[in-house]
């Protein structure tokens, strides 16, 4: 790696609450030359962005990356033309945030751009509080106790792996739940969990809502909201 060539980061900015940005992404954010973040392809709108729009400073450059969003193959020309974009700032010296909300290597777009760059400039992930653990601490439900397993699963996943993983867990956090919410419910009841189980969408944001699951409308339920399993464990 060349020493005139910039430094790119990757900063967790938190699940939507702008105070839980660490201090260290709020540093770097502010030292920083230029500013990119993800965006969707339809609307332009990038929930990253938001996050951090009260830190962001009128002189620093700002570029959102346009994803597709998609779990195929057909996205890796987004991932490709983002990096190619960004190696335009690194190799003319300039450092470069790429907000994530989250954390940047939990289901983060930032993963694919790191794999892209990783060996072509100087790379620093700063983490960041992740939605399932905002999720968890909205709820009030302590996930896990002592040797607890907790299981992390996709709701986009066929109703038989998420029975498969969600049997052998002590806890679960379901993500990605929006139109798959009536699949991963039926798999719910199916195990015996529904009772314990607890519905949080768009947790930290001034849209949050946390909603009985028998109260949910499945035709509402945004990409962005979480069913939270927690342990039944106790400390004794």
């Amino acid at each position: 790696m060349s020493d005139s060539v910039g430094c790119l980061y990757g900063l967790g900015v938190g699940p939507g609450d702008p105070e839980l940005i660490t201090v260290k992404a709020l540093r770097i954010l502010r030292s920083t030359d230029v500013i990119a973040y993800p965006a969707s392809e339809n609307n332009q709108k990038s929930l990253a962005r938001a996050i951090a729009s009260e830190y962001i400073k009128p002189e620093q450059i700002e570029i959102p990356l346009y994803f597709p969003f998609k779990l195929d193959r057909s996205s890796e020309p987004y991932y490709q033309k983002a990096a190619t974009t960004l190696a335009e700032y690194l190799d003319r010296g300039d450092n470069v945030v790429v907000l994530c909300e989250g954390d940047p290597f939990f289901y983060g777009s930032f993963m694919y751009i790191y794999n892209l760059l990783m060996n072509r400039y100087p790379i620093e992930v700063v983490p960041g509080v992740s939605s399932m653990m905002a999720a968890a601490a909205c709820l009030g439900s302590p996930l896990t106790y002592r040797n607890d397993t907790c299981v992390v699963v996709s709701a986009i996943l066929p109703a038989e792996v998420l029975k498969s993983k969600l049997a052998v867990a002590d806890a679960a956090v379901i993500i990605k739940l929006g139109k798959n919410f009536t699949k991963v419910v039926a798999v719910l009841k199916e195990l015996g969990l529904c009772d314990r189980a607890k519905y949080i969408e768009k947790a930290t944001t001034q849209e949050q809502k946390i909603i009985a699951i028998a109260s949910v409308n499945p035709t509402k339920v945004p990409y962005f909201a979480t069913i939270v399993v927690p342990s039944e464990s106790k400390f004794k």
